[in-house]
């Protein structure tokens, strides 16, 4: 595989799934991230274009094939990173739920991709954060999880809010969130008050 189909294949990706670039890059800029685990990353590399150091996990087959041209990767990334250093690109072909021999990192991303927080929290370091969206009930588990702090939302306009974070995570009329039933069903309740990404800080 050559750079043009690594870059038209990245690039098809994010037509598909709208480009995480900025999402990414203002909660690198705002945290000085240099370290991250993307587990369920399927071949979304816009991690590496603003984090000098990115591990990877996937176990779906098109993603095993796809990094299997880790050369051409580095290559891309290089050619288009924002950051002075070398790229550090690492990817492991498994279920993210396995055990991973990784250094703890400064980031963890969860997108769609289940509970990612839960199954990963102990890779990222002791003041690192979470990165997640409630779409498979990660953001509640780890709202609820006393290794967490919520710390930050982020919008459609990809600005951070640090104001007024007690009002997310309420249901109305004062419903209990039951962690059982979003294990279960792998998605989180309605809130009064949500947001397209959460920020968590590991406190402990």
């Amino acid at each position: 595989m050559n750079n043009d189909k690594i870059i038209n294949e990245y690039q098809e990706y994010q037509d598909k799934i709208g480009s995480r670039l900025e999402l990414y890059r203002v909660v690198s800029q705002k945290f000085d991230i240099s370290s991250a685990l993307y587990p369920g990353c399927h071949i979304d590399l816009s991690p590496s274009l603003v984090i000098p150091n990115v591990v990877y996990v996937d176990n779906f087959k098109g993603t095993i094939n796809f990094f299997k041209h880790i050369n051409q990767i580095k290559a891309f990334i290089n050619e288009h990173k924002e950051y002075k250093e070398e790229c550090e690109v690492l990817f492991f072909g498994q279920d993210y739920t396995h055990e991973l021999v990784v250094e703890p990192v400064d980031l963890i991303i969860s997108q769609y991709a289940g509970f990612v927080g839960q199954a990963t929290k102990e890779y990222l370091k002791v003041g690192g954060i979470l990165l997640c969206n409630d779409s498979h009930g990660d953001a509640t588990l780890a709202k609820f999880d006393d290794d967490f702090r919520l710390v930050g939302t982020i919008d459609e306009d990809y600005e951070i809010n640090h104001f007024h974070l007690e009002d997310y995570f309420v249901r109305s009329e004062g419903k209990p969130v039951d962690l059982m039933v979003v294990k279960t069903k792998m998605k989180g309740p309605s809130y009064s008050k949500s947001a397209a990404n959460y920020l968590f800080q590991k406190i402990k």
